[in-house]
């Protein structure tokens, strides 16, 4: 994949040379106590030709791992490349990030809103302002998540099907898990289908939570990737995969049968199979317990991680076919 190279790119207004590195500030509103709320976007530019990638988390405020893999990214010098330019944006949505929310002030979940509008609400108004002075120039987007509240994701990658560019890079990457997943209307990654940026959607642990192997698996795809573009500074190092990821057609929830305190005995990642014992719910006074049995054979890519549980929650998520 050979990309020209752009001596100029321009990102949230200002024009950026080859060889030129600068942090902007990625600002729509202040705060209700007039406060500027201001997100750093670090742009590194190498002079020599290469594709602009963009590191992206925060879309949700209380996905942390998501962030905590850009600020690796950026901490350790990953993002100085030898070729080409590395954007990275740590923190989309700020206002959430500030208390731990996933939604944004005017309550919208700013993941559902893209590609914006210039006079919509807050949340629209961030997705154009992404939409319109960040990814015009941008040749791909690696957007970092993190699963939802109590429900622990193994780490993974979503892609479209029959993309066999984003097949190969994520094969790159190198996550334990490769999920098919069509684009949802008005997300960021619908968005940048359209615009014809490729995308990759990571998902690992879950929201307010900070895990050190969902992080690691992060940033070494990140690297490998960048290894890939021959982007990644010799002073760099990549592991060798042990293992190749596993490609998921389908994938089901396994819900509660009844409601009470939930203790997992599966782990996250293993491969069970039907009818073998993968947790159990227990009420508090020592008079039920009820095991939970795998509905079906295959790899579990979620657990829920709540103490208590109700008739009907989501407990395992477990793969349902994989690729041929």
């Amino acid at each position: 994949m050979i990309y020209e190279q752009k001596q100029i790119i321009t990102v949230l207004g200002k024009q950026i040379r080859a060889g030129e590195s600068c942090e902007l500030t990625f600002g729509v509103a202040n705060l209700h106590t007039s406060s500027s709320v201001d997100v750093p976007v670090i742009v590194e530019r190498s002079k020599k030709p290469g594709p602009v990638i963009l590191f992206t988390a925060g879309i949700h405020g209380d996905e942390v791992n998501g962030v905590e893999i850009v600020r690796q990214i950026i901490a350790k010098g990953i993002n100085k490349p030898k070729c080409g330019t590395v954007i990275c944006m740590p923190v989309i949505n700020v206002f959430g990030f500030v208390h731990l929310v996933r939604e944004f002030p005017d309550g919208r979940d700013l993941n559902r809103v893209f590609p914006g509008s210039r006079k919509g609400s807050l949340a629209s108004r961030v997705a154009y302002k992404l939409t319109k002075e960040v990814l015009p120039d941008v040749d791909f987007v690696l957007d970092f998540h993190t699963g939802g509240s109590k429900r622990f994701n193994a780490p993974q990658l979503r892609l479209i099907k029959n993309s066999p560019e984003l097949e190969a890079l994520a094969k790159v990457f190198n996550p334990p898990f490769i999920l098919y997943s069509r684009n949802i209307k008005k997300t960021f990654r619908n968005a940048c289908t359209r615009l014809g940026k490729p995308m990759l959607l990571f998902e690992g642990g879950k929201s307010f939570h900070i895990d050190s192997q969902v992080t690691n698996t992060g940033v070494n795809g990140a690297k490998r990737v960048l290894k890939h573009f021959n982007m990644l500074a010799s002073k760099f190092k990549t592991s060798n995969p042990t293992k190749n990821p596993v490609f998921i057609d389908k994938s089901r929830w396994q819900r509660a049968s009844f409601s009470g305190m939930f203790k997992p005995v599966a782990k996250i990642n293993t491969y069970v199979k039907k009818g073998e014992v993968i947790g159990n719910i227990t009420d508090p006074y020592g008079k039920f317990n009820h095991f939970v049995k795998a509905s079906h054979t295959g790899y579990i890519i979620n657990v829920n991680e709540s103490p208590i549980v109700y008739q009907g929650d989501a407990l395992f998520h477990i793969t349902v076919k994989l690729k041929d």
